[in-house]
């Protein structure tokens, strides 16, 4: 789809991931850029930037999805869609009754609010969860469902939402699954992107960070500003019906993270080493070449850029740090 002068509207654009879509869509001449969000994850501090653009604006009325009259209104007259509101792993995992209302129920919302108002397109945010624990590396997109968390169920209903729905009332879409996506406005809520934001909390107090297991966990770790541009890529391609993986395709442990973060604070603390939590999954790393192929997408911030990127982040903003930490019950 061509964004010149179109309007977009951004379920959960105040996230992480959202926001960043935001700022990305900025740089278009996009003609309307909508955030809907209720604010349980997502900050007004994530989107200080682009509300400076007159093109931006967030829906008055409200932003959740399980407010389907409002989400009805917000709908109307919106040429693309975004949707990235969901519970997140641990929250799905504690509270499954409300994951399938938010997750599954909201998503089903989303998707009859865009065949009711004829949306051109939408991009559904799923989840590399989909897949679990890899039974073969690199994961491409015909990797088994090897899930076992709620969450993980929840993105596989919402993707054969869209796949049953979609192909029923002709709605274009586009699912893509994210592997573990880090950088700045991150929280603490992400079961696997959270471990950054403590290491460097200890760094910060001059304690040593701390490693749950040996550290050999391995992951695929992308840069959130080039996951906006994932979205981007997908709204205006030609692909529809399909989801992708967003990742880089090379594995990083988390004893190789602990050490990169150790590198690039000038630290030479030790690690400390303790016993295993809960982890939902231990190895998982995608194949790109789909999303290159047919999305136009490949990534371009490498880790350790990417880790300057948190860092600085964190030195300059060191307010919205510590209003994320409040979030999460952690002390300032």
């Amino acid at each position: 789809m061509d964004l010149r002068g179109k309007r977009i509207l951004v379920v959960g654009g105040a996230g992480l991931i959202g926001s960043h879509i935001v700022d990305e869509l900025v740089k278009t001449d996009v003609g309307e850029i909508v955030v809907f969000d209720n604010f349980s994850r997502g900050t007004m501090d994530n989107l200080a930037g682009a509300l400076k653009d007159p093109r931006v604006t967030i829906f008055p009325q409200g932003g959740d999805v399980l407010h389907e009259d409002i989400l009805d209104r917000a709908m109307a007259g919106i040429d693309g869609v975004f949707h990235l509101a969901a519970l997140w792993l641990l929250h799905c995992h504690e509270y499954p009754a409300s994951a399938f209302e938010v997750n599954v129920r909201g998503t089903f919302a989303v998707i009859q609010a865009c065949i009711r108002h004829k949306v051109k397109r939408v991009v559904y945010s799923s989840s590399a969860s989909v897949y679990g624990n890899a039974v073969a590396i690199p994961m491409t997109e015909d990797h088994p469902y090897n899930n076992f968390t709620f969450y993980g169920a929840t993105k596989i209903a919402g993707e054969h939402m869209f796949k049953s729905l979609g192909s029923q009332h002709g709605l274009s879409w586009v699912g893509l699954r994210y592997m573990n996506v880090y950088g700045p406005r991150q929280d603490y809520k992400g079961a696997y992107i959270a471990v950054m934001m403590k290491i460097l909390d200890n760094l910060d107090l001059g304690k040593q960070p701390v490693v749950y297991g040996d550290g050999s966990q391995q992951y695929d770790f992308i840069y959130v500003g080039d996951v906006a541009r994932a979205n981007v890529c997908a709204m205006t391609s030609e692909a529809t019906g399909h989801c992708y993986n967003v990742g880089r395709g090379i594995g990083t442990s988390i004893r190789e993270l602990s050490e990169l973060l150790l590198h690039l604070t000038g630290s030479e603390l030790p690690l400390r080493y303790e016993p295993a939590g809960q982890t939902f999954v231990t190895n998982r790393i995608g194949c790109p070449e789909a999303a290159a192929r047919d999305l136009g997408f490949r990534w371009t911030v490498d880790l350790e850029e990417g880790m300057r990127r948190l860092i600085d982040w964190r030195k300059n903003d060191q307010e919205a740090v510590n209003r994320k930490r409040r979030a999460a019950s952690l002390p300032v």
